[in-house]
């Protein structure tokens, strides 16, 4: 089958900036206004430090009290008949919390993350596991084995690379399919392939990131072509800054004919977000598109009214 959904954001940074769980309304009502535009999938993005409760987050929004609510969240959105993604989408080593997207998980405690998710949703089997948000300024060695790094956020750390993530998940017994995005942002997946960790479930999955401003043709398009003749690929986030849907339009019939799954960027009205800050599907969250949404939106009603759903 294929993953079509949306990034609902917010669970990434609310916690970790001291004002709760969600960004907006995370009731049955707002699911109902996602699956009025046809998805079948949500990608939840969790902050490391919050989950593990480490750092300075305040007991309130941070261990159990964040993985209570995102186990809520989970729950909710399988119900309405949602599979969901969750994703290590902002990390951080030592003693540092969690504020941004570091070049690769930190062996500190993105291990320990993994073990910890993949065990309280070892048994669920609408759960897929994307292992780290978007790899970025690290060589394909790196992002196989990890390395040392040098970040100006963070300072020095090492970084866990995807062999270590894909042993944490399977040392829990879980069996899910693992996301495994690629360099550069996760938009390029040309070293997928050879770098691939072993996974005892034979369940990995090629994930890759597109936007206009960061956008994959040619030879970006053959290796995801090349990978999803032999592993499912899902385009975890996908979306455009510029107010129009003519960059996501033809990558989204591209996808169709590949095969590949595909998830846009991102439900969510967080502040100044618009269809070119952000970008942001909706103007509000009873599923009201900007421009760049409704060209998404209209896409799935095709596919919809193609399937006859």
């Amino acid at each position: 089958m294929r993953l079509l959904g949306v990034n609902r954001s917010g669970t990434e940074y609310q916690c970790r900036q001291g004002y709760g769980f969600f960004d907006g309304p995370s009731d049955a009502a707002s699911i109902r206004a996602m699956k009025a535009w046809h998805i079948n999938s949500v990608r939840v993005p969790l902050n490391e430090t919050c989950w593990l409760g480490i750092n300075g987050i305040p007991a309130k929004l941070g261990g159990e009290a964040y993985r209570r609510a995102i186990r809520a969240w989970v729950d909710r959105l399988e119900r309405a008949g949602l599979y969901v993604i969750l994703d290590l989408h902002w990390a951080a080593p030592g003693a540092e919390q969690a504020t941004g997207i570091i070049p690769m998980p930190d062996a500190d405690h993105a291990p320990d993350f993994w073990r910890s998710v993949a065990a309280e949703y070892r048994d669920d089997r609408a759960v897929l596991f994307d292992l780290y948000n978007e790899p970025h300024e690290v060589g394909w060695g790196c992002w196989e084995h990890g390395c040392e790094i040098h970040d100006d956020r963070v300072g020095a750390y090492r970084a866990a690379g995807m062999t270590e993530l894909v042993e944490a998940v399977r040392s829990t017994g879980a069996k899910q399919p693992v996301l495994l995005g690629g360099t550069e942002w996760a938009r390029n997946d040309d070293g997928w392939l050879a770098h691939l960790p072993p996974d005892p479930a034979d369940a990995e999955v090629a994930s890759n990131h597109t936007y206009n401003f960061s956008a994959c043709f040619g030879t970006c398009r053959a290796a995801l072509a090349k990978v999803a003749r032999i592993h499912p690929v899902v385009t975890g986030e996908m979306g455009e800054g510029d107010c129009r849907a003519t960059y996501i339009d033809p990558y989204m019939h591209w996808a169709d004919r590949h095969g590949i799954s595909y998830l846009a960027w991102a439900w969510d009205t967080h502040g100044g977000w618009t269809c070119r800050a952000g970008p942001s599907l909706i103007k509000a969250y009873d599923g009201t598109p900007t421009a760049f949404g409704r060209g998404f939106r209209e896409h799935l009603r095709e596919l919809a009214a193609t399937a006859g759903g």
